[in-house]
């Protein structure tokens, strides 16, 4: 069936062959500048293209001029709820998958849930090998110090697996550029990682795809609140995430036999090589992942708007867009903090935004855009006790009581501009868990389901913004049951808070030390 005629007018509009064509010809970096000095022309163009329509997506393809925009069905999208589905969900898939295993992720932990996930993967290349005669290939990326921590560590958890089955293995290990010299010899190995990491939580199983923001350890599959998001059969979206892995892969320390790391050939050394030439090498190489695909994505959507114009069955019931968004400030890549501030610009009044940070750290730019005039804005943190922070011994335990320092400096400001009716800060409670979830769900004026939401590793923090490798991806649905299940993901969280008042900073868990509060300054961009 064909689709309605407005719905097909506009969307040619938006993917008429010249304008990929356009896209094709004008570099990455034009977009950049232009944008940021003038705003380009599609940017100008989709309020206009918006008016008249009905289309929720209207509202929002201006992103496909920076990222791809896969078009996928809504009943293919489901939302986990919880550590233990997220963990027996990367298990099944482990167990069945035929061509391709790739997982990114900030570490591996060492117990025995673990474990548990490992075997699974020997068992897999096993069945591949001896049984189904298949190609099944694993490709893990993980971060090189956090990863190397201990004598016990992601890397000799993963050995076997590279010893035994090295033509179909491959563990890479990525080293922050900003890591070197006299700096990371001097830092301790505990601390290292606040130079910055690769942060990605991305998790494919042939053509099914996990996108969270939960790490490979065993507190993320027990009791460490999080979020996550399965894709299936989206092979457009899984072939991208699997590219964006390798890209990275490519660029990192690869883990050999011998837990010996070495770069690929004719890639810049992270730590060794000049940095400046690491950086644009990098760059360049997971650029052309972003900017291929989204020269594709331009194609493949114009010829289904052609096949739907002509009544063709096919794309009637790809009611969704997925926007991947990729921030690598080290690298000169931020596309993820671009898109998310025009987000919140064009969050107007009468739109409602929920926005969760396990680590409440708003960048500067993030902070004016909410305390600005414009949507309602329901932000869920952390509290102390599920903090991740909390209890840890030595200075990192006083982690805790920098975020209450920071909190109360934001709910200062609120107050200060009177602006308690349009902002309101949540705190998660739950006994014996800790809080790790991120992301935001966007309601539009008048709307009482989310019809945006954001999820995957960034934090809303300056390091996501500035140190760490992040991605997430942008979903936006016509899709009512999809719409519900968002509404009902966002309500579950938030249903454990409590609102914050100025009374909140009064009760005795929440006095922090002077000590913590001259320091905050100096350190909040370093977590």
């Amino acid at each position: 069936m064909a689709a309605p005629i407005t719905w097909r007018r506009l969307r040619y509009c938006v993917y008429m062959p010249a304008l990929a064509g356009v896209f094709t010809r004008i570099s990455d970096r034009f977009f950049r500048t232009h944008d940021r000095r003038r705003g380009s022309s599609l940017l100008l163009l989709a309020p206009l293209l918006a008016e008249g329509t009905d289309g929720l997506h209207a509202r929002f393809l201006w992103m496909a001029e920076h990222v791809p925009a896969f078009r996928v069905a809504g009943t293919h999208i489901h939302i986990l709820t919880s550590p233990d589905q997220f963990y027996q969900a990367m298990k099944a898939r482990i167990k069945t998958a035929k061509r391709r295993v790739v997982m990114a992720s900030l570490y591996l932990g060492t117990g025995p849930l673990e474990q548990d996930l490992v075997d699974c993967m020997q068992e897999a290349l096993q069945r591949s090998q001896e049984v189904d005669n298949s190609d099944l290939h694993v490709s893990i990326l993980l971060d090189f110090t956090r990863g190397s921590r201990g004598q016990t560590n992601s890397r000799t958890m993963l050995l076997p697996l590279l010893q035994q089955y090295s033509s179909r293995m491959r563990v890479s290990l990525y080293h922050t550029p900003d890591l070197r010299g006299l700096l990371r010899l001097l830092v301790p190995q505990r601390f290292n990682e606040t130079i910055g990491v690769q942060h990605i939580k991305a998790y494919l199983f042939d053509d099914d795809l996990i996108i969270s923001g939960a790490n490979l350890s065993d507190s993320y599959f027990t009791n460490r609140q999080d979020r996550y998001v399965l894709l299936e059969n989206c092979w457009e979206v899984a072939d991208f995430f699997s590219d964006l892995v390798g890209a990275v892969g490519d660029v990192s320390l690869q883990l050999q036999p011998d837990n010996s790391v070495s770069m690929m050939e004719n890639m810049v050394h992270p730590y060794r090589g000049n940095r400046d030439d690491f950086s644009a090498s990098a760059r360049q190489h997971i650029m052309e992942v972003v900017n291929t695909a989204r020269m594709r994505q331009d194609i493949a959507n114009s010829e289904r708007l052609k096949q739907e114009s002509k009544g063709e069955e096919g794309g009637g019931k790809e009611d969704t867009w997925v926007f991947p968004l990729v921030q690598m400030k080290p690298l000169g890549i931020q596309v993820d903090e671009e898109i998310t501030q025009r987000l919140l610009t064009d969050a107007g009044p009468g739109a409602t935004v929920f926005l969760t940070s396990g680590y409440f750290n708003l960048t500067r730019a993030y902070m004016s855009l909410v305390l600005g005039v414009g949507a309602d804005y329901r932000i869920l943190t952390a509290s102390p006790e599920v903090n991740g922070f909390f209890g840890a011994k030595g200075i990192a335990g006083e982690i805790p009581a920098a975020y209450i320092h920071i909190a109360r400096q934001f709910y200062s400001k609120v107050c200060q501009l009177g602006q308690q009716e349009r902002v309101h800060l949540h705190e998660y409670h739950r006994a014996h868990w800790t809080f790790h979830a991120k992301g935001l769900w966007y309601y539009l004026r008048g709307h009482v389901r989310p019809c945006l939401t954001l999820i995957g590793s960034p934090n809303f923090g300056y390091r996501s913004v500035h140190r760490d490798l992040e991605a997430q991806i942008a979903i936006v649905t016509e899709n009512q049951e999809l719409q519900a299940h968002l509404q009902e993901e966002q309500e579950m969280l938030y249903q454990r808070s409590t609102e914050v008042s100025s009374s909140t900073f009064q009760q005795p868990d929440r006095h922090v030390k002077l000590w913590v509060k001259l320091v905050t300054p100096l350190i909040k961009k370093f977590f």
